[in-house]
């Protein structure tokens, strides 16, 4: 995914800012303890830069992890390797999923699956997990939902203003898909360089996702607000689905 080349060397430092990657990896390893889940195999799709792949790996024996970007599996391997955990890192698109070989936990964080914009990507994409779980393995991903995609990012435009980085992040909304359009100028000394990501999520309602999950045979068997709540409202920004196989 060429979008991700310049800004894998830089994604810990903008993302860092939002997101709580402890909590959220205390609360996946509290649902795998509260599903009985065996802490052998485990699968972070959409890894990025290890964050969650680092966090929740170290508990099992063994880690695999799939990104688009080969930059950000780097970033990912070095972080690894720095912490002592050893995974199997491959390129691969999580609607393309092919593995040969079957996982206790599955994960897809950080709104990855919004980066699906074609029904049948979404589609290929759960089937390849399905196929990729065990029988009584878990299946933990999250969205963010319809309301924050189409009223708070929408067309709306944010500024970033850090002592290593700026980025000016304008969005246009068309036909339930946010165009991201982000301009960074990264300082190196006195000068700043910069470059350009265009990024695309969509906006899928909550609805949709459960008829696709419950007709390719997952049963949801929780929904949390953030890693944090229980209890899905009408403005929750971000929504994490906890999945089993029907069997």
């Amino acid at each position: 995914m060429d979008c991700y080349r310049k800004f894998a060397h830089i994604y810990d430092e903008l993302i860092n800012e939002d997101i709580d990657y402890q909590k959220w990896c205390d609360k996946i390893i509290d649902i795998c303890k509260q599903n009985n889940i065996k802490c052998h195999s485990y699968l972070d799709l959409a890894c990025g830069t290890g964050n969650v792949t680092e966090k929740v790996g170290r508990f099992f024996n063994e880690v695999w992890a799939v990104d688009l970007s080969t930059d950000m599996l780097v970033e990912a391997e070095e972080k690894m390797r720095a912490q002592g955990i050893k995974a199997n890192f491959v390129c691969q698109d999580i609607s393309k999923l092919q593995l040969n070989r079957k996982f206790d936990l599955i994960t897809c964080c950080l709104d990855s699956t919004n980066y699906l914009l074609e029904e049948e990507q979404l589609i290929n994409y759960f089937k390849g997990v399905q196929s990729s779980l065990k029988d009584e393995g878990l299946f933990i991903f999250d969205i963010n939902s319809y309301y924050k995609l189409t009223e708070i990012l929408g067309n709306n435009t944010f500024i970033y203003d850090g002592e290593e980085v700026f980025y000016a992040w304008e969005n246009e909304l068309e036909d339930d898909i946010v165009h991201m359009y982000l301009n960074f100028f990264i300082r190196d000394g006195q000068v700043y360089s910069r470059f350009d990501e265009n990024h695309m999520e969509k906006a899928y309602k909550e609805e949709y996702i459960e008829e696709i999950l419950k007709n390719i045979g997952f049963n949801i068997v929780g929904k949390y607000d953030n890693y944090i709540c229980d209890k899905i409202n009408d403005n929750t920004e971000r929504i994490v689905y906890i999945v089993k196989k029907n069997i």
